[in-house]
């Protein structure tokens, strides 16, 4: 029997959930530091990144199993970002996956190790994966460092952060969220393909970063339909923060339903770049149909 996409998804969450609730159990005169790690890294979400690892994997060679190690390293590796974001520096948000964040609970300079303590974890479980070849694990240490830096994630928050107060134009915005949405989903999607077995086609590789940038896109697009339409209850995190720190999103270019219809040909686009080069690409267009309707 075929299992559905509900299924399916639970099914990859629960890998993850039980890999990721193992990693950081040692105690020590650092135990606080772990507790603020986990603090984080075990608050819940949708893991988008590492569901996308292990899917990507299967869909290539039929099993999630190899990219494991890789899955939980983008997830590690996201929530070092979600807790720099929100720092006063940054974001300066006190609401996250519903709860205080990090640095609310812990203050700001436990906070900031927490962060960076995730960064290097995410490397390390990478660099010493034994589910896949050291070959892989090197070129996969790549793929999640350059989209975690000046050609990725820190680039977007850059621009995110500098063109507050300005008024922004249509490219430069798909720019800023091209790096800081679509850069880490494109990763953990060609990590599930450096994890697999069986190669993939240089029209496979090609294919998965058009999904990743397209989905990154109508992602970010939602979020900021969400930000308007949405509550905190709800989001799990404060709404209207965008515009009371005078940045530019895609509501304020475009308006509510301009952007729905945004949302829905990116996530077209999405789906059409996978259907045609996996024989297993039915959760990833699913998956893509999914964020496009999201509540949160």
């Amino acid at each position: 029997m075929t299992m559905g996409f509900e299924q399916e998804y639970q099914e990859a969450l629960a890998l993850i959930e039980g890999e990721l609730a193992a990693g950081f159990r040692e105690d020590g005169p650092h135990r606080e530091l772990l507790d603020a790690m986990e603090y984080s890294l075990l608050a819940g979400g949708k893991r988008v990144r590492p569901v996308l690892a292990l899917k990507f994997c299967q869909a290539l060679c039929g099993e999630m199993g190899p990219a494991l190690d890789y899955a939980c390293g983008v997830e590690m590796l996201h929530t070092y970002s979600l807790i720099h974001d929100d720092l006063p520096c940054m974001d300066d948000d006190d609401l996250r996956r519903g709860r205080p964040t990090c640095h609310v609970e812990y203050g700001e300079w436990l906070a900031l190790l927490a962060g960076d303590a995730l960064q290097s974890a995410a490397f390390e479980r990478l660099a010493a994966s034994a589910r896949t070849s050291p070959a892989a694990n090197g070129k996969a240490c790549g793929l999640l460092a350059k989209a975690a830096g000046r050609d990725g994630m820190c680039a977007g928050q850059y621009l995110d952060m500098v063109d507050e107060g300005r008024t922004v134009e249509p490219d430069r915005l798909a720019q800023t969220h091209v790096w800081k949405t679509s850069a880490l989903l494109e990763a953990a999607c060609l990590l599930g393909l450096t994890a697999s077995p069986i190669p993939p086609s240089p029209g496979q590789w090609a294919a998965a970063e058009r999904y990743a940038r397209e989905l990154g896109l109508a992602f970010q697009i939602r979020d900021d339909v969400l930000d308007v339409t949405s509550t905190a209850g709800e989001l799990g995190k404060p709404i209207g923060s965008d515009e009371e720190n005078g940045k530019t999103t895609f509501v304020t270019l475009y308006g509510l339903d301009r952007c729905r219809e945004l949302v829905a040909e990116h996530t077209e686009l999405a789906q059409r770049s996978v259907s045609g080069a996996f024989e297993r690409s039915g959760f990833l267009c699913a998956l893509a149909g999914s964020l496009a309707e999201r509540k949160n």
